[in-house]
């Protein structure tokens, strides 16, 4: 009489599945391995594109490439663009270039519907261009916008000026951005006992605004800090 081999469990053969399964599985893996890179690659090639169309005619017939080669490089622009935005950047560090941007500032800033614009962006750029150790640095989760509702926002800096005369000291501003656009949000200032830090980073935040929660950053529970949970009353005596 033959035996029976017991089945161990967790060792079971993964079931069967159909050609057409195995392959449509495949083709949407397909999608999602290249997807990203199609996408990164033409964005590059359409800013390239972009860029070379606006500086290359610019150019005298002396310093295009296609006088000598007869042929389009692409990039030359872009190449063209970063060199002279490098020389701006370093003329505009010394004392000359500094006493001619600020004219240029000042008179910016008279121009009407013109001097909001451009105050406005001028503000932008210097915020994402700061190098404040404080300000977009941690990811921070508060209340929003009431009670037992939470939001995801990222911790700025602490209240300075009349701020702080007018609140008191330990609040911290959070900027909570929208989504999916998350250049624009609200600050808002909390107390500090109120905000809860995340371990994710400041791209990680992003993504996971940015996507509306659909790419959630991977957790490791075991290397990070346990919540101390409340411990049950104890049963009192009845001795």
């Amino acid at each position: 009489m033959a035996k029976k081999h017991k089945r161990i469990p967790g060792l079971e053969p993964p079931p069967k599945v159909s050609l057409f399964v195995w392959l449509r599985a495949r083709f949407f893996a397909g999608i999602i391995i290249a997807a990203p890179i199609a996408i990164s690659v033409s964005i590059v090639y359409w800013l390239i594109t972009l860029i070379d169309s606006k500086v290359k005619p610019l150019l005298p017939p002396l310093l295009k490439p296609e006088t000598y080669t007869n042929i389009a490089i692409p990039g030359f622009g872009v190449l063209v663009a970063v060199i002279l935005l490098t020389l701006i950047g370093a003329i505009g560090t010394n004392l000359i270039g500094r006493s001619i941007l600020g004219y240029s500032d000042r008179l910016l800033s008279r121009i009407p519907v013109v001097s909001n614009l451009y105050t406005g962006l001028k503000q932008l750029f210097e915020i994402f261009g700061s190098s404040q150790q404080d300000s977009f640095k941690e990811v921070v989760m508060v209340e929003y916008p009431r009670k037992g509702i939470w939001a995801v926002g990222f911790l700025t800096a602490g209240v300075k000026g009349e701020m702080v005369s007018r609140l008191g000291e330990g609040f911290k501003g959070v900027f909570i951005p929208t989504t999916p656009n998350p250049t624009s949000g609200f600050l808002i200032f909390y107390h500090e006992s109120d905000i809860r830090p995340l371990s994710m980073t400041v791209e990680e935040g992003a993504k996971l605004i940015f996507t509306a929660g659909l790419v959630v950053p991977e957790y490791d529970e075991l290397s990070s800090s346990p919540v101390t949970e409340d411990k049950a009353p104890e049963k009192p005596d009845q001795s």
